[in-house]
């Protein structure tokens, strides 16, 4: 067992480091509706956490439990080490944790280049005089923000469809633009609820080399919930496995692969 401080290094040569967010002893209801039971997991800096499990295991409540959007009525999450207190979205983006959604979530009316600016505010220091006059702090600032705009835009290959206006995209590039999004905002921590959901395989195909590059390039540490397993056994470090709200499985995709509890999970089989 590895104390929450040791890195180590993968089997392709990438170091993970200690502990950056975690799950102690999570419980989450709605009503009498219990959709997470005493879960206990953590998030190493520099890896890729999959968050798996059957329809209605409880991921994405999982999920917003880690952005800060559900607070748990038992359990703590720890962020650095510390408790971190119920706080508003923009309080956790500032704390350097972005994230996309399951359903889209874009400007529709506006063109790719705007929408993925959005994810600059809360890099934007300058107060609205300021910004009216637009010298010194504020033309600084807007130079900085569209150098960092600019650069994801390039990284994930949308400069053909930077100036269109995103209700003019199909779904797969939808998708890039709202993970170009996420990435402006320079997080530490980045949080993908079903990145390759609708798409087909070649969409897939970009977009798991586009996490990869991410996590390799930026050192982005990254959680994701995803449904196609072939993914996520390609993409994860490691997994941890949810079913009706409990943990089942945790460890690298080859433990996971052959736990007879998730292998059941996946297979509908059940116990008397």
């Amino acid at each position: 067992m590895l104390d929450k401080s040791e890195s180590f290094v993968t089997e392709d040569g990438r170091t993970i480091g200690g502990v950056v967010m975690e799950m102690q002893n999570i419980t989450l209801r709605f009503g009498g509706v219990v959709a997470i039971s005493d879960i206990s997991f953590d998030i190493r800096e520099g890896e890729i956490r999959a968050i798996i499990g059957p329809n209605g295991a409880g991921k994405s409540s999982m999920l917003n439990v880690i952005s800060g959007f559900y607070v748990p009525q038992e359990g703590q999450v720890l962020y650095h080490g510390k408790p971190r207190p119920q706080m508003r979205p923009y309080e956790v983006a500032r704390q350097g944790i972005a994230r996309t959604f399951q359903n889209i979530a874009l400007f529709e009316g506006m063109s790719v280049l705007d929408n993925v600016m959005t994810g600059r505010l809360n890099h934007m220091k300058s107060n609205v005089f300021q910004q009216a006059w637009w010298k010194g702090t504020a033309e600084a600032e807007e130079v900085k923000n569209r150098e960092v705009v600019e650069r994801m835009i390039d990284f994930l290959e949308i400069q053909h469809i930077r100036k269109t206006p995103v209700s003019r995209l199909p779904y797969g590039l939808k998708k890039r633009v709202e993970l170009a999004r996420a990435l402006s905002a320079e997080p530490s921590l980045l949080l993908l609820d079903e990145p390759m959901a609708g798409m087909n395989v070649e969409e897939k195909e970009d977009m798991s080399r586009f996490i990869l590059d991410v996590n390799d390039e930026f050192g982005t540490t990254i959680a994701l919930i995803e449904h196609d397993m072939g993914v996520v056994m390609d993409l994860s470090d490691r997994v941890v496995v949810m079913d009706y709200g409990r943990k089942i499985g945790d460890g690298t995709p080859d433990e996971v692969r052959n736990n007879q509890d998730v292998i059941d999970a996946y297979l509908g089989v059940s116990h008397d």
